[in-house]
């Protein structure tokens, strides 16, 4: 059976009344759900952060924790208050980083403690990925639960004995694959861009400037398809580099156990970056195709080129405009502060878990 360690991080000014036996609740309850998994929960008083505090700045600080206590997953109660773009929520889960955060005010004054108890499980799911409503089909619920069931087995095996850490990787490929999927799903990569104001700048500037300048038509057209992928390949490579070296995305732990977690976290930051700088690199693609299309004479790119233009020379010289402007996105990436790339990178999901306890 395999062991989940879970670290419940509660707030010192919390009512002793409110937490005292709580773990003990909470874990009969994760036993009842989970059966084939051992649960060990540890209950550690700890404000983390000192107010006023950013969800972003409990999720860095319960994450080393997590990581020097060698836990699976943490769940934060807090009694700050959270929010998301100025609107006041119960629950944040940031599946990347295996953190949910709980604020403990927001559950109101009635049966609080039950609804502590009911948030927790759902906060889980909300970690691996999984978020759903209670009462809706009970086949979509149960096929729900059996996944997070699987992701759970996978977290919590264990890698046996001191292996190289290329065994090691590829074991968290093989063995991982659903978990990796299923953190990465949750964190929305496709949406990076979007919340990078400084890099949807520079690519836009880099991009507009490319696409009505001559010698880049004419390198267009000089270039075969070989050399203007390899050159988009170096320009998605370049602004993911950016990203992850430039706000220090990239963690390193020596404990085993936290190695394991810090491995997939790594694996599952490099994809999320990866997938979406390649969103943003089609975006751009087809935005520089249909902006040729509108802006470039034919006759003008006609000698520009000197031959008879196609629908592929409009083309290549959107594949070349998108390159290079993804390429300035990696300059305007380098100006973004390290929290405004965690941010984009590592998606806080609102989490919704609390708001079925009644009462």
């Amino acid at each position: 059976m395999p062991d989940v360690r879970v670290g419940v991080v509660n707030a010192p000014t919390l009512s002793d009344e409110l937490t005292a036996g709580l773990v003990d609740d909470i874990r009969g309850d994760l036993e009842a759900g989970f059966p084939d998994m051992r649960w060990h929960l540890q209950l550690l008083d700890d404000g983390l952060v000192e107010p006023p505090a950013e969800d972003g700045q409990i999720v860095g600080a319960a994450r080393q924790l997590l990581l020097t206590r060698a836990w699976d997953l943490v769940v934060v109660l807090t009694d700050l208050p959270l929010a998301v773009a100025r609107r006041p929520v119960v629950a944040h889960a940031s599946p990347m980083h295996g953190v949910a955060v709980l604020s403990v005010p927001a559950l109101g004054s009635l049966a609080v403690r039950r609804r502590l108890r009911d948030a927790v499980p759902r906060l889980i799911g909300a970690l691996l990925g999984e978020v759903g409503d209670d009462g809706a089909d009970g086949r979509t619920d149960a096929a729900r639960w059996r996944r997070i069931s699987s992701r759970l087995r996978e977290l919590g095996s264990e890698v046996e004995g001191e292996v190289p850490s290329f065994r090691f990787t590829t074991r968290v490929f093989t063995g991982h694959l659903r978990l990796l999927f299923g953190m990465v799903r949750a964190n929305r990569p496709w949406q990076l861009a979007a919340r990078l104001s400084r890099a949807l700048t520079a690519a836009a500037a880099a991009g507009v400037f490319a696409l009505v300048t001559p010698d880049i038509w004419s390198l267009a057209g000089a270039f075969r398809w070989q050399r203007l992928a390899v050159v988009s390949v170096v320009s998605v490579l370049a602004i993911a580099m950016t990203l992850i070296v430039g706000a220090r995305l990239w963690e390193r732990a020596s404990d085993p156990r936290a190695r394991q977690q810090v491995v997939l976290f790594n694996i599952a930051t490099t994809a999320t970056v990866v997938i979406g700088v390649a969103a943003f690199y089609a975006a751009l693609f087809v935005l520089s195709l249909l902006g040729g299309l509108l802006l470039v004479v034919p006759s003008v790119l006609a000698d520009a080129i000197s031959h008879p233009v196609t629908f592929g020379d409009y083309v290549e010289v959107a594949w070349l405009t998108s390159s290079l402007a993804t390429v300035g996105g990696a300059l305007g990436a380098g100006l973004e502060s390290d929290e405004a790339v965690r941010r984009a990178a590592y998606t806080y999901r609102t989490s919704r878990a609390t708001e079925h306890g009644g009462g």
